[in-house]
């Protein structure tokens, strides 16, 4: 059986924490926290699938990080969406609704 391509799911995670963001700032356990409460516990994004993911969009631009204090007092990085990131963001939920209408159709159909 051939493995899940990787591309298809980093990008899935992108638009993930894209779309989080857009809320306003959030720290790494907030994005992922989110996620998972808004799928009802259906996406679940593990550190060690979250932080190169967020490192990567902060690279790309799409995304700014700032020190802050956090709920519970303590230091926390907090990412927020840059202009850039919010383009992006309406590109990607446009890809994505035609991705989900295509495979319908075919779901539908086969």
């Amino acid at each position: 059986m051939a493995k899940p391509k990787n591309d298809v799911l980093q990008g899935t995670l992108d638009l993930l924490i894209l779309k989080t963001l857009e809320c306003g700032p959030m720290h790494g356990y907030g994005i992922a926290s989110h996620i998972s409460r808004i799928s009802d516990e259906l996406l679940r994004v593990e550190e060690g699938s979250l932080y190169p993911a967020l490192h990567r969009i902060e690279q790309a631009g799409l995304i700014r990080a700032e020190w802050k204090l956090s709920e519970s007092g303590r230091q926390a990085k907090f990412y927020r969406l840059t202009r850039a990131g919010q383009k992006q963001l309406l590109a990607e939920e446009e890809r994505w609704q035609k991705l989900t209408r295509g495979v319908s159709k075919v779901l539908r159909l086969a």
